[in-house]
């Protein structure tokens, strides 16, 4: 599966870099370069990891992660995961990650009760 990270600049200076496809062992390298890149690079006052067009996340692509959330603290960086797939907040919030991204739970969809 092609990979793909692309990054872009919003007026406010917040800085979005968005992953499409897998982040494994063939790209964490590039996952976490781009995001330490956009953390030299830019200085924004955000950082924002949009993982919605990822498909899949290993060890190595969660090392990623942790690498550009560290760029971006120690810069003084506000870092945001947005838009992870239900299974990718799954393993962020069982990993205990998903503080440090700066996720927060999205409300639960109503649910009929038939009442």
């Amino acid at each position: 599966m092609e990979n793909s990270i692309r990054t872009t600049l919003a007026d406010d200076g917040t800085v979005t870099v968005t992953v499409s496809g897998e982040i494994d062992f063939s790209n964490a390298d590039e996952v976490a370069r781009g995001l330490t890149d956009a953390v030299t690079d830019w200085s924004p006052p955000t950082l924002v990891v949009d993982l919605r067009n990822a498909t899949f996340i290993d060890s190595t692509g969660l090392g990623a992660l942790i690498e550009g959330y560290r760029a971006a603290v120690a810069a003084g960086i506000d870092f945001r995961v947005v838009n992870p797939s239900d299974t990718f907040r799954r393993v962020l919030t069982v990993t205990g990650l998903s503080d440090f991204f700066g996720l927060i739970e999205a409300a639960e969809p109503s649910r009929a009760t038939g009442t």
